[in-house]
């Protein structure tokens, strides 16, 4: 079986600083991956290059055994990516927007509408179906932007601070969504800075700072790497505080 998704060497560059630094890891399907860092350690910039948005500039992704930078778009089909902030067409509703972005990716627009009402439905924005997305909180932003994820059916998505908005309901509505996902043989990679959700969602964590791959595995695999016995918290600074000088 291939991966879900797999990374080796992957390298980004911004003229003299390293973005990312030689990551490697893999994602199996029916897996969620949770990447954590502190700000600016390169989780996003590493989501852009699986996405496509990026060229690494050393490096392979593949999605489910398909080339990311040398066969971009048929691993496209393949992926969606949700950013943390929601990107829309503000004057288009929610029923337009799902549409438009099913032309997009070529959908059968019969079926298109049909996943749109589901997705719609299932989300809470059914009612809202003719309103427009400008007028929307930053919650009901962030379910239509997922549903714009979802539209065509992607085998592998890429979510950043995908709960991000959410009262509480709507965040579990989500979760359960994604668990459909990865119960049908898709995979997920999300970013959070709330470690509480990784903790409970993630089958594992990847830790990242300074564009490096610190550690990963499952909570008890990261204690070990850490030295620490403590909560994921505890665990995260441990490893993204910066080494001590050589005496």
């Amino acid at each position: 079986m291939n991966d879900a998704l797999r990374l080796d060497g992957v390298t980004k560059r911004y003229g003299d600083k390293i973005a990312v630094d030689a990551i490697s890891f893999s994602v199996q399907p029916g897996e969620m991956y949770a990447l954590l860092g502190p700000n600016g350690a390169g989780k996003t910039t590493t989501l852009r290059m699986i996405c496509g948005l990026l060229r690494p500039d050393a490096g392979q992704i593949r999605a489910f055994g398909v080339d990311v930078i040398n066969d971009p778009m048929a691993a496209k089909r393949l992926i969606a990516w949700a950013p943390d902030e929601p990107q829309l067409y503000d004057r288009l509703n929610p029923m337009e927007y799902l549409e438009f972005v099913a032309a997009l990716w070529d959908c059968e627009p019969k079926a298109a509408r049909a996943l749109a009402q589901e997705l719609l439905e299932r989300l809470g924005l059914w009612e809202n179906r003719q309103q427009r997305c400008e007028s929307f909180s930053r919650g009901m932003k962030q379910k239509t932007a997922l549903a714009g994820a979802l539209i065509h059916d992607p085998k592998l998505l890429l979510l950043d601070e995908p709960l991000t908005g959410l009262d509480a309901a709507a965040a579990r509505l989500v979760k359960d969504m994604l668990a459909e996902r990865l119960q049908a043989g898709g995979a997920i990679i999300l970013t959070t800075h709330i470690l509480d959700v990784a903790e409970r969602m993630a089958d594992r964590i990847g830790i990242i700072r300074s564009g490096a791959l610190r550690a990963e595995g499952n909570l008890a695999q990261l204690r070990a790497v850490a030295g620490e016995s403590g909560s994921l918290e505890d665990v995260f600074l441990r490893l993204v505080a910066p080494d001590e000088p050589t005496p």
